[in-house]
């Protein structure tokens, strides 16, 4: 596994909590597969608003991979917000794994993404309803939260499981709480539900769309 930089952009002061700006990575990850390479995440759509709002610094999506798109087979968003399939029209008649949920509201809700990522010519979604195995020892899980379909994926690998989180979490550091109250049992805490499903798959790393910082147990 690889991970890929998009470069970063700037999260303002009103969307931080803390009363501060905020600038924050834009990561994707490439999964070398005896299948095919999988790629999570595809970088920053473009649009005048987004630029004003979020002073994104783009890394253009074959710069950012180093390789031919032609050899990207499979393809998979956290979720569908601009900044994690703003690739995706580049990467047309590849199987794009998502959930029911997450396409429904990407096509219906008003502002909740760029449109023309969405249905660009080409886009072949395979729809999920829930936790698949999309490739041998790679099983997708829904982690809803962020968005009512976000969905994080598990690669299973010989040196322990790699849970790709994207954005279930903003950081390692906000992961770890929730990991750590999970496993004290503090049922007083507020945690996703799906950190049962996450903790029991063990990882050994969990890594993150918006944070360089990996969490280890």
């Amino acid at each position: 596994m690889h991970r890929i930089d998009y470069g970063f952009f700037v999260r303002p002061a009103t969307e931080t909590g803390t009363g501060s700006a905020r600038a924050e990575p834009c990561l994707g990850y490439l999964i070398e597969h005896p299948d095919g390479l999988l790629l999570v995440d595809t970088g920053m759509g473009e649009d005048d608003w987004v630029d004003g709002h979020y002073q994104p610094r783009r890394v253009p999506l074959r710069k950012a991979l180093g390789l031919d798109l032609d050899d990207i087979r499979y393809v998979v968003n956290c979720h569908l917000h601009f900044d994690h399939c703003g690739g995706n029209p580049q990467l047309p008649g590849r199987p794009v794994f998502t959930q029911r949920a997450e396409l429904a509201a990407a096509r219906t809700t008003e502002d909740y993404t760029l449109p023309e990522l969405i249905d660009a010519p080409g886009i072949t979604y395979t729809e999920l309803d829930g936790e698949a195995e999309v490739l041998p020892g790679v099983l997708i899980v829904p982690t809803p939260g962020h968005t009512a379909g976000h969905q994080s994926v598990v690669v299973r690998r010989q040196d322990g499981t790699v849970i790709v989180a994207g954005q279930s979490h903003d950081t390692a550091t906000a992961y770890g709480a929730d990991a750590l109250a999970h496993r004290a049992g503090l049922k007083e805490i507020h945690m996703p539900a799906w950190m049962d499903r996450l903790q029991a798959l063990d990882p050994a790393r969990v890594v993150f769309a918006h944070d360089n910082a990996v969490w280890t147990p």
